[in-house]
């Protein structure tokens, strides 16, 4: 049965998802009850999920940035002081004013019908350095940027250029509120026994049914393992199909996902075998 609520606070006792918008559920969170923040938002201009106020399709790159910036203003007071945000976030390339992108030979799905114009003060085939425009963003409103890790992609995406070398990296941000805060460097030592480093070799990992931007579980277990405890609440902003849910649930962790897409909300259930009780829909 799904649940609509009114807007009052959401008391949060066991792992849920919500279908709606990132900003309107994270707004009727309470405030510092999440431990860590494990998402991947929606890329700028790579990606239409054709619902109605989705994130990516804003029309200039700054419109795109503040959207998020709020987002995470609010993420902000519903983590814990002692808590992690880590953050995926890709780039891109500008689109030259084409309003759109053909379909890559050994790369279909990366046709689009409509693409923002080339951002202001950026020239046609410019990488647009959203990762660290975001990064630095975040650091002004307050973030504390801990760390930069390069997600090197063994198995990346073949790309048809042969102007520039193939991209196989993206990179994970780590954020804290405050100076202090929980982190278990032990728990995702490396084989040897070193502290982690911040060059993570980890596949693409394609899942049936997903999204095409599909977490890999292996990037989203580090994460939890080093900044929460037992029965910790994980909570992802832009749950997709559920991933960052099935690692915490593994872990012995309880998840918050926010969703906005119903197509999305129920392929994360059917994964986490979840009842229609655990769902909630939030108007906007």
């Amino acid at each position: 049965m799904w649940m609509g609520l009114g807007s009052d606070t959401i008391d949060l006792s066991r792992s849920t998802i919500f279908e709606g918008d990132a900003l309107a559920v994270l707004r009727r969170l309470p405030t510092a009850s999440v431990q860590c923040v494990v998402t991947s938002p929606p890329y700028w201009g790579l990606r239409d999920y054709n619902i109605a106020d989705q994130i990516g399709l804003e029309p200039t790159l700054p419109a795109f940035l503040q959207r998020l910036q709020t987002v995470f203003d609010e993420i902000r007071r519903v983590l814990r002081d002692d808590g992690l945000l880590w953050l995926n976030i890709g780039d891109g390339y500008t689109s030259g004013n084409r309003g759109w992108r053909a379909p890559d030979k050994k790369n279909p799905a990366r046709a689009m019908t409509s693409r923002p114009d080339t951002p202001e003060g950026l020239k046609p085939k410019d990488l647009q350095g959203i990762p660290w425009r975001l990064a630095f963003a975040l650091q002004d409103q307050g973030w504390y940027l801990r760390a930069d890790i390069v997600w090197n992609k063994p198995n990346a995406m073949p790309e048809s250029v042969k102007d520039r070398p193939t991209r196989a990296h993206e990179y994970l941000f780590m954020f804290s509120k405050d100076e202090r805060y929980y982190y278990d460097r032990c728990a995702i030592l490396d084989p040897n026994g070193r502290n982690c480093r911040s060059v993570w070799n980890i596949n693409t990992h394609a899942f049936a049914g997903a999204h095409f931007a599909t977490f890999p579980a292996k990037l989203v277990e580090p994460c939890i393992k080093a900044s929460t405890r037992p029965g910790d609440f994980v909570l992802d902003p832009f749950f997709g199909s559920g991933t960052v849910g099935l690692v915490a649930k593994n872990l012995g962790r309880r998840y918050v996902g926010i969703e906005l897409h119903p197509d999305y909300v129920a392929l994360a259930a059917e994964r986490l075998a979840e009842d229609e009780a655990s769902i909630m829909r939030i108007a906007a």
